[in-house]
């Protein structure tokens, strides 16, 4: 029986159709084992060196069955650090539309180095968004969108967001109808999303909000939510939303820390989110990613896009 199901998980992560309609899940055993190969992936992109993160995030590109570009762009030095070459890795998943116009899926795949001078494992941050965008783009391809769907993966987003300007500055943003970003996607169950990104960006909130509703899934408005690639594209009047995974309670912590008026949170005196104890740390490892997490988001992302791409078919 083991043996069947995990036949069957493997064809699930390989069928296009595995997990597009939340009428179609699959038994918890089923689903588990599917988990479990997302989380497998996710670990693959711990290395010792950006070049070599980057050959793994684009075999993982590989492995669901798409063909990756890689980009390079020159950046590097704002931590006191010699210019250095960047690699943004992209690729697409047509529509039928034949419009010119995109929407774009993003995560960073980069990670700090830490005080020891070695690379983080950077599964939180942000590894598990990697596999997540992935698996949500392996699930739209036969979604039959109106919009072709770009999944870039930046790099250097944590020597200051050098990757999603590059990609600006190389393709602009004419072409992107709405930006979805990933940041911090590795552990819990309630999705944070930000509100800070221009009035141009309403449609896309509010696209996440119907699919939270739909789906039952529990999420926070951020007004003020931390800054990502998003920031990049919001600031040249892209729409564009950034999403992220957090226990309940952490969430809710990490909004009257960023939100609450000065004082008025209610939180001790110097408290610290549990997130930003393990972000930018050797704490940010394969023990604190959940596989139900990275599913979960794959999910919602896809969902999330199918929702944007209706609303501007109908536009």
């Amino acid at each position: 029986m083991r043996s069947f199901l995990i036949a069957l998980a493997l064809s699930l992560t390989t069928s296009v159709t595995a997990f597009a309609q939340p009428a179609e899940r699959p038994s918890s055993a089923v689903r588990f084992e599917a988990e479990q190969i997302l989380y497998n992936r996710a670990t693959t992109l711990v290395r010792r060196s950006p070049e070599a993160r980057g050959e793994a995030a684009v075999a993982l590109i590989r492995q669901a069955g798409f063909e990756p570009v890689v980009e390079t762009f020159m950046g590097g030095d704002t931590q006191g650090l010699p210019p250095m070459e960047g690699r943004n890795i992209t690729f697409v998943v047509p529509g039928h539309g034949n419009c010119g116009c995109e929407i774009l899926l993003t995560a960073h795949y980069d990670v700090v180095r830490l005080q020891s001078g070695e690379l983080a494992d950077g599964l939180v941050d942000n590894g598990g968004s990697v596999v997540a965008v992935i698996e949500a783009a392996r699930q739209l391809r036969d979604a039959d969108l109106y919009h072709d769907v770009r999944v870039v993966l930046f790099d250097q987003e944590e020597l200051g967001l050098l990757g999603s300007r590059a990609w600006i500055a190389a393709h602009g943003t004419g072409h992107a109808a709405a930006v979805v970003n990933s940041d911090v996607a590795a552990f819990g169950d309630t999705m944070m999303y930000g509100q800070n990104n221009g009035r141009q960006s309403l449609f896309v909130t509010q696209a996440v909000q119907r699919v939270c509703s739909e789906r039952e899934l529990q999420c926070v408005g951020y007004p003020n939510y931390p800054p990502s690639d998003d920031r990049t594209f919001s600031a040249d009047g892209t729409p564009v939303v950034s999403l992220g995974f957090q226990t309940e309670i952490g969430a809710h912590q990490m909004w009257l820390a960023f939100n609450a008026p000065e004082g008025q949170s209610g939180l001790a005196p110097g408290f610290v989110p549990e997130v930003f104890t393990v972000i930018h740390s050797a704490n940010d490892n394969a023990r604190r990613m959940e596989g139900s997490t990275l599913l979960l988001a794959a999910e919602t992302y896809a969902a999330v896009v199918r929702e944007i791409d209706e609303h501007l078919e109908s536009q």
